[in-house]
């Protein structure tokens, strides 16, 4: 059954804004020049890439776009960068006439273009930090296209206040933190006082909040639609605001090449999965090409949601790390943001510094400065920084007199209960810490609540003696960067003001921050650990001057080559590797709602044509059928995996034709196959992968090797046993010829990395023993070498051969990855004179999917359908003449194989 957000996302996508109730009807109102459009709900049709980009042709173009889907000659390409929010500072004019706009230039979107090369454009998508009436948006989006690039999005009020406040800073903002709502009077720290208490105020998750989020997400689809050239651009879309945007684009331009970097921490799969759209948004994010994290512990925590919660798992190679989606390889970047040296640097040679610097040395003259900065919200754990100092106080009192710390707040962005109490905290911890250790003329704690210019911060960051950052939870946070660069001041600067003899800094940093694995010199806490955190302090200002030097040399080195240019051409440079063969490869889109992706195919790979396979089958004289069992006649899911009557009359019925040879090729016990389809008399059956094989129900089982040697087992038994005790959910099969691990009821994660351990373990015990150890899905087996189903799929082909009936149609059907061997092994018979020349050959998978295969079906399903039709056709012989006519009538037809240049054959395919 669809869930409700899927519905959800059709609705808005349809134009249906009825499901957002009464505080969504603004969203009626379209702002700007453009129009609503209608998208397709599904893609059916394959093609190549660039086939499918091309709308509906009853659907009319959106006004004033500037999309198509046409390549052009003149385009070059150009990077698209989405946010929330533009990086320009929008003021009314003062007699009220117009706009004045400006570049924000402590933004990190604006600080990014100076990665991007100096041939491709950079032009922002965003909204703006201003309410501009409906009746000037139009005139507002082209003043800022022509003057600054930036295509503004227009949100209406209500709609927004859902989007932003509801979803993004109630819901995901707290959770991406690790904040979880366990009673309903929980409140985000930001609540906006013009949401009701009734709405998302409570922290719990409020489904009318995710479709406002899924709508406003649509809005930013719609302004990138356009101004997108698909042929040539990229987009590049930031942070969790817009984590919905990549199935709208990649709905609409299946080849689109996307990015996205997530700027918040993501939460371990055991908070994350308490997200009632978790799929959905993973699905979403999964629609990109490239997917950026600060850390790798952000990466690997959302891997294992893809894992856990999706079944995909990720691979490394050559350094890079990839999840395979439907074919599609989508990349993980790990690259923590940088500073922009360039306007640090030059905040550093401003006048206003130098003054400013002599008046806080003179302040602060015979004290060691300790310097917090930090925005005023719940995760920054100044509470917790402020009883650390305390402790040290009390601990090392040499430094009651001499310590100071100054603590600057950057004013709270919102409101609500848990901030509220914290703020309280803090006030009431600065006056215990001043009233317990404070004397005339001195106060250990200076706290400063209000607004700090970039001049005056980069005074105090020079200054100050050490950084103290306790942030409990951060995604990033810059302030150590910033600090180090400004204790090494500007190259070529002769400043009176500056700090003499040699640059050195000290920094004692949250281990919950992003910036902390790439500063290896600081010192590491655990914020919540108030005494080791007051013990980190004291070593840091109690360390020797030479070593200071040394830790600043070395993070300074990083910092001032590690800059948000670097993050940005490096982010673009794995963007453009990991799209290089978007046109290379034939794909379907398929799917509703958050469940659409795109599905990317070898281009020979087509679905198999019923009428086609149906009509190969009747012209034919002599047929070989090979059938896997589990999730080809049976689904994988099933919990009865006995045969159905259905399938059991089907195969009777083929193999009541004198013509047809059929084969059960099987990795399954030769005694549960031989029982399952006893009324089967004359089906061929070849168990555990071909090792035992029998030609009828009244012949004997025969191996497909000389006698072996089986030692190995009791080799291969006690390391399985280890692993079998050690992962609850897992057990042994034990066959006449293999040892099978299943660990699909055990945990998902640990399942898997104990079978890659089990696996490597295997391989180095059994080295010298002639067996093979292979992986599957939830399995490792040990069986013995040369026993696949791809030698036992030639082997009956040439013995239908030997019996004078060489086979002039064969079909192959599979869905795991032992199939892969037979259908390896098959697509060069006809050159190696196994089959007739002329055989019609559909090596045929299930599931759209990577294989060797040439054809594939959906399902298991589509698999009894087919075999019915071939069963239906089942019959007499055809006449010679006949069977010319309906030669005839297919030759021309083209399966999807390429055709062997050394035969005449009609449908023949490798």
């Amino acid at each position: 059954m669809m869930s409700r957000s899927y519905t959800n996302l059709l609705d808005l996508a349809e134009g249906n804004f009825a499901a957002l109730g009464p505080a969504g009807g603004s969203g009626r109102q379209r702002q700007g020049s453009f129009g609503m459009r209608r998208m397709s709900r599904v893609m059916t049709v394959p093609g190549t890439l660039s086939e499918l980009d091309g709308e509906d042709e009853s659907e009319p173009a959106a006004t004033n776009s500037v999309a198509s889907d046409a390549p052009s000659s003149l385009a070059a390409d150009r990077v698209i960068v989405v946010s929330n929010q533009l990086p320009i500072v929008a003021r009314r004019r003062p007699d009220g006439r117009g706009w004045s706009f400006s570049w924000d230039d402590d933004s990190l979107l604006l600080q990014l273009r100076d990665g991007i090369p100096d041939e491709m454009e950079v032009l922002f998508v965003g909204s703006l930090r201003a309410d501009v009436p409906v009746a000037e948006q139009d005139e507002v989006s082209q003043a800022l296209l022509d003057r600054f690039r930036c295509a503004p999005v227009f949100l209406p009020d209500h709609l927004n206040d859902r989007f932003y406040h509801g979803f993004c800073k109630r819901q995901l903002w707290p959770l991406f933190h690790y904040m979880l709502p366990f009673s309903s009077s929980a409140s985000a720290a930001t609540t906006s006082s013009s949401v009701a208490p009734s709405s998302p105020g409570n922290g719990r998750f409020d489904r009318s909040a995710w479709e406002a989020y899924v709508l406003a997400n649509k809005f930013f689809f719609e302004k990138v639609v356009e101004v997108i050239n698909p042929e040539e651009d990229y987009v590049w879309v930031h942070d969790y605001h817009l984590m919905a945007l990549p199935t709208f684009l990649r709905r609409r331009f299946n080849r689109l090449r996307i990015g996205f970097f997530l700027h918040s921490p993501f939460p371990s799969s055991e908070i994350y999965r308490t997200l009632p759209v978790r799929e959905e948004i993973l699905k979403a994010l999964l629609n990109c090409d490239l997917i950026g994290f600060h850390t790798f512990d952000y990466a690997r925590h959302f891997l294992s949601c893809c894992s856990r919660m999706l079944g995909i798992e990720y691979q490394s190679k050559r350094g890079y790390i990839g999840l395979d989606y439907f074919g599609r390889t989508v990349g993980i970047k790990i690259m923590p943001v940088g500073i922009h040296m360039g306007q640090l640097e030059s905040g550093l040679r401003l006048p206003d510094r130098e003054w400013r610097l002599s008046e806080l040395q003179q302040q602060f003259e015979g004290r060691t400065v300790l310097l917090g900065v930090d925005d005023m919200d719940i995760f920054k754990g100044i509470n917790l920084k402020l009883l650390a100092f305390e402790n040290m106080l009390r601990t090392h009192p040499k430094w009651q007199g001499r310590a100071v710390l100054v603590q600057i707040a950057n004013p709270a962005r919102g409101r609500g209960k848990d901030l509220e109490a914290i703020q309280a905290e803090i006030e009431e911890s600065c006056r215990r810490i001043n009233g317990d250790f404070g004397q005339s003329g001195y106060s250990p704690v200076v706290f400063i609540d209000r607004d700090v210019s970039s001049v005056e911060k980069i005074a105090y960051y020079t200054i100050a003696e050490c950084v103290v950052v306790t942030a409990v939870r951060d995604g990033m946070n810059l302030t150590p960067y910033e600090y180090i660069v400004s204790r090494q001041g500007a190259p070529g600067s002769e400043s009176v003001s500056e700090v003499s003899g040699p640059k050195k800094s000290m920094l004692v940093v949250s281990e919950f921050i992003g910036c902390s694995p790439s500063l290896s010199g600081a010192i590491r806490v655990n914020p919540w650990n108030i005494e080791a955190t007051a013990e980190a302090m004291n070593e840091a200002i109690s360390m020797p001057e030479q070593e200071k030097q040394l830790r600043h040399e070395k993070h300074y080195r990083y910092v001032s080559s590690h800059d948000v240019a670097f993050w940005s051409r490096s982010f673009i440079l794995d963007l453009q590797r990991a799209c290089q063969d978007h046109f290379k490869r034939t794909c379907w889109g398929i799917g509703l709602g958050f469940g659409f992706r795109v599905v990317a195919l070898d281009p020979h790979f087509t679905k198999l044509n019923m009428d086609l396979i149906v009509n190969a089958y009747e012209i034919s004289e002599s047929r070989a059928i090979l059938l896997d069992y589990d999730g080809t006649l049976v689904p994988q899911t099933s919990i009865n995996k006995e045969p159905s009557p259905e399938v059991l009359s089907i195969i009777n019925t083929l193999c009541s034709d004198s013509r047809n040879t059929v084969f059960l090729v099987s990795g399954r016990d030769k005694d549960t196959l031989g029982k399952w389809f006893s009324s089967c008399p004359k089906l061929g059956i070849a168990a555990e992968h071909g090792y035992f094989l029998r030609w009828s129900r009244e012949e004997e089982w025969q191996t497909c090797t000389q006698a072996l040697d089986f030692g190995w087992m009791q080799m291969a038994r006690p390391v399985m046993n280890l692993y079998t005790e050690a992962t609850d959910g897992s057990y042994i099969e034990t066959k006449e010829s293999a040892l099978v691990w299943h660990h699909q009821d055990a945990d998902p994660g640990f399942g898997s990395s104990q079978a890659k351990e089990m696996l490597d373990h295997l391989e180095s015990v059994l080295a010298n023993e002639p067996v093979s150890v292979k992986s599957g899905q939830f399995i490792v087996e040990v069986k013995p070498q040369g026993v696949t189903k791809g030698i036992v799929a030639e082997r009956i082909l040439a013995s239908v051969k030997e019996r004078g009936k060489q086979a002039d149609f064969v079909l192959c059907i599979g869905d795991d990855r032992s199939d892969e061997d037979m259908f390896e092994n098959i697509a060069d018979i006809i050159n190696r004179n196994v089959v007739d020349p002329r055989t019609s050959l559909f090596a045929c998978t299930v599931g759209q999917k990577p294989s060797k295969a040439k054809f594939y079906l959906d399902d298991t399903f589509e698999v009894v359908t087919m075999l019915s039709a071939l069963a239906d056709a089942t019959g007499p012989e055809l006449e010679t003449d006949s069977a010319d006519e309906l030669a005839a009538s297919i030759s021309s037809l083209d399966i999807g194989d390429e055709q062997s240049e050394s035969s005449d054959r009609p449908i023949g395919g490798s």
